[in-house]
């Protein structure tokens, strides 16, 4: 049998005493099966599901194994997006609390070159990054990886997807041949083996379970008639009132036209694609994530990686052509011990992607009669937050305290009606009950956030 403890792993009394304080209780499936290997050296690939805590598992391995004190650039992780190396580059700080001086550097695109450089003239211990940004530093001679000791390729098989294959194999034939290299995938496709032969030595093969607890997801499908799509999202809406849910299409142009569409229909709809600039993307992400948005439309790309909490509802508009991208999708709700709603879409002519769905998860799915649902007629989702928009962040050296005092200052807003902050280079969010929106940006507008006046306005 697996032990789960963390105590027996060889790591140090603070190291331990830091996880304790994280809340990280016991290791997940990916962490008992991997960590011990990845703690001794060896090369690992893993399959593991969303929210399996695989950023631990190589986390926890490449801190292990830094040198705090010598300043060069030791390990490096790719992502397929920013948004999800924003979130493992967060994960890594919290890990890393008990080793002082560790410094942590996010390089993506979409961000302006000159504000990495400056970051780069001191080298940082660890760099995460998107692949075409990490392979132009290296170009530029910004980026150098002579003492790099270890590689993760997380959501590899997505960065497959999106055309990375050969600026990882150059950036990989940049680096020193003895590394340690860990290799974690959601799927399996032919080139994750191509590069695992490439550039691992003798790995470890570890699988974990991919299929999700049927026990927390209620999974439901839903005959439709071509072209009333829309009808019939509106109606499941409606209908199960999810107060959070995300919606999958298959093409990027789809999700904005489906967000506008709802959007007419008085539902609080964004839109996450790749054509949306990285300042829209990180304002969609935001106001979804602090409760200020209630429907998230994305494609399989855009959603990859992203750390939603409390997700109500995964909605199938249109269903994937991949049977174990479906699973993907739908493990997204239901985590953490909640009870989460899975509900797909499908014409007659997709009932061979229904088959291949029945075939993988091997049972029978449920399909339920959209005439059965409840109308709901005037029923429309308002979001419980509203966020509000500051023109100042993290270069104006704002910390989320500041921003909280800001608007507890007079006693007319207590901190309970504050929700999430968050902080951006020269941007900051902070979501606020809607019942107080307007006094709230009203308390930010007239007064001051660390002794400065800065422009707010509230976003729609």
């Amino acid at each position: 049998m697996t032990t789960t403890d963390f105590s027996t792993l060889p790591l140090s009394a603070e190291f331990l005493a830091n996880l304790e304080s994280l809340d990280y209780q016991s290791m997940t499936p990916i962490q008992a099966q991997s960590l011990p290997a990845i703690l001794n050296g060896r090369d690992v690939q893993a399959q593991a599901k969303t929210g399996s805590g695989k950023t631990a598992a190589f986390g926890i391995g490449l801190l292990h194994r830094l040198d705090a004190d010598t300043y060069q650039t030791q390990a490096l992780v790719l992502c397929p997006t920013r948004e999800l190396a924003d979130q493992v580059s967060k994960e890594l700080r919290r890990l890393a609390r008990p080793i002082a001086n560790t410094k942590i550097l996010t390089l993506c695109g979409g961000t302006p070159l000159g504000p990495q450089l400056a970051s780069l003239e001191h080298q940082p211990h660890i760099v995460v990054g998107t692949p075409g940004r990490i392979f132009k530093h290296l170009q530029k001679g910004s980026l150098k990886f002579d003492s790099l000791k270890m590689l993760v390729l997380d959501e590899a098989d997505r960065m497959l997807d999106m055309g990375f294959y050969d600026d990882i194999m150059r950036i990989i034939a940049m680096m020193p041949k003895q590394k340690q290299t860990l290799l974690f995938s959601a799927t399996y496709p032919a080139g994750i083996k191509q590069i695992s032969k490439a550039v691992q030595n003798n790995p470890l093969d570890i699988r974990v379970e991919t299929l999700h607890d049927n026990t927390k997801i209620k999974q439901l499908f839903y005959e439709i008639e071509k072209g009333q799509r829309t009808l019939a999202l509106v109606a499941l809406l409606k209908h199960y009132r999810p107060e959070s849910s995300v919606i999958f299409c298959n093409r990027k142009q789809q999700c904005q036209e489906l967000a506008d569409e709802l959007w007419q229909q008085g539902f609080h709809a964004l839109a996450l694609h790749g054509d949306l600039e990285q300042k829209e993307r990180d304002q969609v992400l935001v106001q979804f994530s602090n409760k200020s948005s209630s429907i998230l439309v994305a494609t399989d790309v855009a959603a990859r990686g992203l750390d939603i909490k409390d997700l109500q509802a995964v909605i199938n508009f249109e269903l994937s052509p991949d049977p174990e991208i479906h699973i993907h999708r739908i493990g997204r709700t239901g985590r953490a011990g909640n009870e989460g709603l899975a509900l797909s879409l499908f014409t007659a002519s997709e009932s061979p992607k229904v088959n291949a769905i029945q075939e993988y998860q091997n049972g029978p799915v449920q399909i339920d009669e959209l005439a059965a649902l409840a109308s709901g007629d005037a029923f429309t989702l308002t979001p419980t937050m509203v966020t509000l928009c500051i023109n100042g962040g993290r270069k104006d050296k704002i910390r989320p305290g500041d921003i909280l005092g800001a608007l507890t200052a007079d006693n007319k807003l207590s901190g309970k009606q504050i929700g999430k902050i968050d902080l951006f280079d020269t941007i900051a969010y902070v979501a606020v009950k809607r019942a107080i929106a307007n006094q709230a940006l009203k308390a930010l507008s007239e007064g001051k956030i660390k002794g400065r006046k800065f422009r707010v306005r509230k976003l729609r």
